[in-house]
């Protein structure tokens, strides 16, 4: 299976062709796989260099004339070194973008906690009007990109090299907000698990033979609070397990809100704030931040028995 990061250089390629309003903006990261795609469209495929200031403005620059950029390096410098270039550039200037990010919370151990952003979603929930995608599978990924391609608001897309085995279906919902809901993966009656992207075979594994009801999310901004209501089905009060592959407890607030009128409580496992500096490998990761099958058990069954 190819990974995230390949299948968007490749759709991208090809959406360059087919979409004259489409750039690529670039900062040294995956600018080799783009080498054939800028010969092409040497005015759409750009590459600032280590400059990731300029790589979001320069993004953003392109949007006030009208055209569709994508911007893409890793998460740590496209969402947190130029912070303030994302929440002005786009956000004040009320412009549309589509950012796409790689290395995910620690898919390269080995680059240290540079290359490191754990709490890259929680950073972009400080700022209104974004869509966050968290595909869980190249197949999620393509489909969501080229759905992003087609609007014109702000979108992040996260990749990471951690996949599940089998893809989901992902599309735009008829509901209010067009947004990608929740899906329902097994129903039980003794609490909801919401796995986020790649965190859904782990919480499988974790949750077999528990009578709790799995939900899978690959858009997690807007929230799906409405699929979250239904979820929980009409019993006096809900329990709620949400397991997201970026910083423990960043969608508990949205959790909480979208259950108000419902005594409940809601657990929030993720990647925790502690830095772990021995290098190790991405498995080493999940499995000291509890993010593996063995430590979602644990932990999700002792959250239900409470």
């Amino acid at each position: 299976m190819d990974t995230m990061r390949d299948r968007f250089i490749a759709i991208t390629s090809q959406l360059l062709a087919e979409e004259p309003r489409l750039a690529v903006v670039l900062a040294d990261i995956s600018a080799d796989g783009f080498a054939s795609a800028r010969r092409a469209h040497p005015d759409r495929v750009i590459n600032v260099g280590i400059r990731e200031q300029l790589l979001i403005g320069a993004g953003a620059g392109m949007a006030l004339t009208g055209m569709r950029p994508i911007v893409h390096t890793f998460a740590s410098f496209l969402v947190e070194r130029p912070f303030e270039q994302v929440k002005l550039d786009f956000g004040h200037q009320g412009v549309g973008g589509i950012l796409v990010s790689a290395g995910g919370s620690y898919d390269w151990p080995a680059g240290g906690f540079t290359h490191m952003a754990p709490g890259d979603v929680a950073l972009l929930d400080t700022l209104d009007g974004w869509t966050v995608h968290v595909p869980g599978h190249p197949d999620e990924a393509e489909a969501l990109l080229r759905e992003a391609v087609d609007g014109d608001d702000r979108v992040y897309v996260r990749l990471s090299l951690q996949a599940n085995r089998q893809a989901r279906p992902v599309g735009r919902s008829t509901g209010s907000t067009g947004s990608t809901g929740f899906s329902v993966v097994r129903e039980g009656r003794g609490g909801t698990v919401v796995a986020v992207g790649p965190m859904l075979d782990n919480v499988l594994a974790a949750t077999e033979g528990l009578d709790v009801n799995v939900l899978y999310a690959t858009t997690v901004r807007p929230f799906d609070g409405a699929g979250l209501r239904r979820a929980v089905g009409a019993g006096p009060s809900a329990d709620v397990v949400i397991v997201e592959p970026y910083l423990a407890g960043t969608s508990t607030a949205a959790a909480n809100e979208a259950l108000m009128e419902l005594p409940h409580r809601v657990l929030g496992l993720g990647v925790g704030r502690a830095e772990l500096r021995r290098y190790g490998q991405m498995e080493e990761h999940l499995a000291a931040h509890g993010l593996d099958a063995r430590g979602l058990r644990e932990r999700i069954t002792g959250f239900l028995r409470g």
